[in-house]
């Protein structure tokens, strides 16, 4: 059995790290960084931008997180093998959870358009059925 101090140690490189740091800020945090970037020297917030722009870190997405979902599916082994079976496991159980909810609320969307067009055929045959009182 290992210890805790066995385990080794995850290196993060410093661009990994502000990123991190920026994902747990927010998009608010990313623009001002390319702001940032563009006054002070240009062709890092011209970086900036297109690196945003490839990570799609300007919408909020489905998880509406910011491209947080997307960082946090990358991370490395932490070295605690049981950890991040765990950590996998449960990724993919909240995956398939969220599939299922999306899948949930398209059916009631279309449950709700069919019972709206059902209405509006009735009304249009009731009131071609009248007949007017002229």
């Amino acid at each position: 059995m290992t210890s805790y101090a066995d385990a080794p140690i995850v290196q993060r490189n410093p661009l990994q790290k502000a990123e991190g740091w920026l994902d747990q800020r927010g998009r608010f945090a990313w623009i001002a960084a390319m702001v940032a970037g563009f006054i002070f020297v240009w062709p890092v917030g011209l970086a900036l931008l297109g690196y945003m722009v490839w990570q799609n870190k300007f919408s909020l997405g489905r998880s509406g997180s910011c491209g947080m979902r997307k960082s946090a599916m990358r991370q490395t082994p932490t070295g605690n093998a049981a950890f991040d079976a765990y950590r996998a496991d449960t990724l993919r159980r909240l995956e398939e959870e969220q599939a299922a909810f999306e899948d949930f609320l398209k059916r009631l969307r279309e449950a709700r358009d069919k019972a709206e067009f059902d209405q509006f055929m009735e009304d249009r045959d009731r009131k071609d059925n009248t007949p007017d009182a002229a």
